[in-house]
């Protein structure tokens, strides 16, 4: 499928099949979130897959049933926890002299780069960043002075149930040569 078509499709799933997903197709997933650019190639993620064995204790994690957000991740075959690496000198320079946090911004372009290849592969993924961090981490041994930016759920999923995707209108996101 060509690019737009791809970004087209590409949407937060939240309901799942039954149905494992193939190593092989998280390895393609990872090397295209492994390609993305970063500020001074810094590359500051790593990728913890979880799959059968441990999803549904990440995903109790996920869900909340007070606020009742994320309940769909109890469907989720696969999950893919993201964590925020040691920067190189260049990059933390940069963060500290323009007061931006690159490393958030990198996570976020790896991590569209990651969905952008599962919908290409016939697979779904949501983003969240509600999570119960600290039981994650014990889960799948990330150490305490890491931090979880992401967990991305990841899974078939019944293409033919999509949602109509709401979006601002083109003019209401973009000006030329001066901000309006």
């Amino acid at each position: 499928m060509n690019f737009f078509d791809l970004v087209n499709k590409r949407e937060s799933v939240r309901g799942y099949l039954d149905k494992e997903v193939e190593k092989e197709k998280i390895i393609k997933i990872i090397e295209a979130a492994r390609v993305a650019p970063s500020a001074c190639n810094a590359q500051p993620w790593k990728f913890v897959v979880n799959d059968k064995n441990l999803v549904r204790k990440i995903a109790e994690n996920l869900y909340d049933p007070m606020i009742g957000i994320n309940k769909f991740a109890i469907t989720s075959p696969a999950f893919i926890v993201v964590v925020g690496e040691k920067r190189n000198l260049t990059s933390k320079m940069g963060e500290l002299i323009k007061k931006k946090d690159y490393t958030s911004m990198d996570i976020g372009i790896a991590s569209e780069h990651l969905c952008l290849a599962a919908t290409e592969l016939g697979l779904g993924t949501c983003m969240m960043g509600w999570f119960k961090e600290k039981n994650i981490k014990k889960l799948i041994n990330i150490p305490t002075n890491k931090e979880i930016h992401l967990v991305i759920s990841l899974g078939y999923y019944d293409e033919k149930v999509t949602r109509r995707k709401i979006r601002k209108n083109i003019d209401e996101i973009y000006s030329f040569n001066k901000y309006k």
